[in-house]
């Protein structure tokens, strides 16, 4: 039996993930929020649900949308016949910081034992929900990787020249071996989510692994994909 197979089986922590689904069109030059577009006849968002949903079917899935954006939701899932009882829709802040923490929350109030045991912590993935083409391994693998060691981020190394611009529009070239470009899925132990979202909103966090980074927990990273692009504009779909 592969290692992918033991580890599937051998699954005891409970598994969360929260998909943030906020964007607009704008960039998309659409009426309809980008996660509602449609991508082999199905929405976007769809499409990463089932992702998630394929990898662990007992998984439970908090989506954050706007407020504004849930009866649309809902109508797209009726005509699309996709009703997931483990999929629970919260509203989404005025940043992608209160709308994680707001799926924090309903993680919380929807188990009160989600945290976990310091041996057993629960585990929850945060996963940008126009991201559809990630791979049933990454998702895997962040799971894996942050029951081990406590995080798990995405990521794939630079592939083009990197300059950095200095105050005065003076460039100059930086070793792009030193960077890497970071994606979704970030997955971390719940107990240590918890404790750092407890903090003020700063200027800085500029995803989870910024907060967790703040709050004192060691961020590992684990590779990515270069297909698992983030859908931004109608050149993304081509």
């Amino acid at each position: 039996m592969d290692e992918l197979a033991n580890a599937t089986t051998s699954q005891t922590d409970k598994r969360f993930a929260i998909i943030v689904a906020g964007g607009s069109g704008s960039r998309m030059k659409s009426d309809v929020p980008k996660q509602f577009l449609l991508l082999r006849g199905k929405p976007i968002l769809q499409h990463t649900l089932e992702q998630f949903l394929a990898v662990t079917p007992a998984l439970q899935i908090i989506l954050v949308l706007p407020a504004r954006d849930l009866q649309t939701w809902s109508a797209l899932c009726e005509g699309h016949n996709f009703h997931q009882p483990s999929i629970q829709t919260v509203n989404g802040g005025a940043t992608r910081f209160q709308s994680v923490r707001n799926g924090l929350n309903a993680i919380l109030a929807l188990d009160n034992e989600a945290v976990g045991t310091p041996d057993q912590p629960g585990l929850v993935a945060v996963h940008d929900g126009v991201r559809p083409f990630i791979s049933a391994e990454i998702i895997q693998n962040s799971y894996e990787t942050a029951a081990r060691v406590g995080s798990a981020v995405t990521c794939v190394p630079v592939k083009d020249s990197v300059r950095v611009v200095g105050p005065n529009g003076v460039s100059q070239a930086v070793d792009r071996s030193q960077y890497r470009l970071v994606q979704t899925p970030q997955t971390f132990r719940l107990d240590w989510f918890h404790q750092a979202f407890q903090v003020e909103e700063q200027s800085f966090f500029t995803d989870c692994a910024s907060v967790l980074e703040h709050a004192g927990f060691p961020i590992t990273l684990i590779e990515g994909s270069y297909e698992n692009i983030k859908i931004t504009t109608p050149e993304d779909l081509a």
